[in-house]
């Protein structure tokens, strides 16, 4: 069987943002043999996320994470369908993902690095698996419920940046719906804006590249911030802390702005912003979802819950075709998609 894969080219430069050169288009013959306990597998869907940029350098600054190797396959989140199987827990025609699916139209994996799905969780929209019924939602839903702290009838006020991405556009509805009663989303662009506000019911946008986010900061939050869902870090996050209450809690989710440098992750923080943390006893804490997988099924259950009845609304820019992988990664890197960015690869 032909099979088309992506491999990694190259690693960006220094301090550099990744170009779609880096990654490089092979076509690779696949053995149709099966051992035991494989499958072959089709690939539906796959996912570019930011995280996916530590993985281009040869550290990637995370224990979890490994770097990708150069003219490897490259691999992240993926669902496809089982072609053939000869492992017991699988049988052709079922629907499957994996964390570590390789950039491949087919491959041949083991069982165990499959997890069988139920399509009718996400109502027959298989992508929502690397989605909003996936790790990016679950990290939204555990990121919030951990370390978000929100209380019902407190009148809570809710920031979120990167608020149009993958997760900041779950993120801000999920806040909503726990009770908060302001929902502010930072944004890039005013189309972002509008979906964001029209689309997924958040209270304000402010688009930081026209608007000066300290202003609008105050203006779309007059009681304060109590609650920070951060994806980007940097001068944005420096102007919410800032204006963030007593006893407030980050939840540090990203920070995308700092990914292309070379800094340790989290990045290092100004001396004031480091100042505004302490005098107002501001709760900011690493998020890393893997850590609480043991909840992952009850809060995958959720959120499917509430997408099918409407109450959480699913945004995705979808790319056709494995050949354009590096230059969605690479768009996705700068903003340029509307919720999950998502890679088709076949029917």
């Amino acid at each position: 069987m032909q099979v088309q894969r992506v491999v990694l080219n190259s690693r960006p430069g220094k301090n550099g943002a990744p170009v779609p050169e880096n990654f490089r288009l092979e076509e690779i013959t696949l053995a149709p043999d099966l051992k035991d306990g494989e499958v072959l597998v089709r690939t539906l869907y796959l996912s570019v996320d930011p995280y996916m940029r530590c993985r281009m350098n040869e550290d990637t600054g995370a224990d979890y994470l490994t770097p990708w190797q150069i003219s490897k396959c490259v691999d992240g989140g993926g669902v496809g369908l089982i072609d053939s199987s000869r492992c017991n827990n699988f049988a052709a025609g079922d629907v499957v993902i994996s964390f570590n699916w390789p950039w491949q139209t087919h491959a041949v994996m083991t069982g165990s690095d499959l997890q069988k799905v139920d399509p009718q969780l996400v109502d027959g929209h298989l992508s929502y698996f690397l989605g909003a019924v996936g790790i990016t939602g679950l990290t939204a839903l555990l990121g919030i419920r951990e370390k978000g702290h929100i209380t019902k009838r407190a009148n809570h006020t809710m920031v979120v940046s990167g608020a149009a991405g993958a997760c900041g556009s779950i993120a801000g509805q999920i806040g909503r719906l726990d009770g908060c009663v302001r929902v502010v989303g930072i944004c890039g662009s005013d189309e972002k804006c509008k979906a964001i506000v029209e689309d997924l019911g958040f209270s304000t946008a402010i688009n930081y590249h026209l608007e000066d986010v300290p202003t609008r900061l105050k203006e779309s939050c007059p009681d304060g911030i109590d609650v920070y869902f951060d994806n980007v870090g940097g001068a944005i996050s420096d102007a919410v802390i800032a204006q963030m209450n007593n006893g407030s809690h980050i939840i540090l989710c990203g920070q995308i702005s700092q990914y292309n440098k070379d800094v340790p992750y989290p990045p290092p923080l100004s001396e004031e912003t480091q100042k505004n943390l302490q005098s107002k006893n501001i709760t900011r804490e690493r998020f890393t979802v893997l850590n609480y997988m043991s909840k992952a099924d009850a809060a995958l259950c959720e959120l499917s819950q509430w997408i099918k009845s409407g109450r959480i609304k699913v945004l995705e820019t979808v790319v056709n075709g494995i050949e354009n992988m590096g230059d969605a990664f690479c768009s996705m890197m700068k903003g340029g998609n509307i919720g999950k960015q998502i890679i088709k690869i076949s029917h």
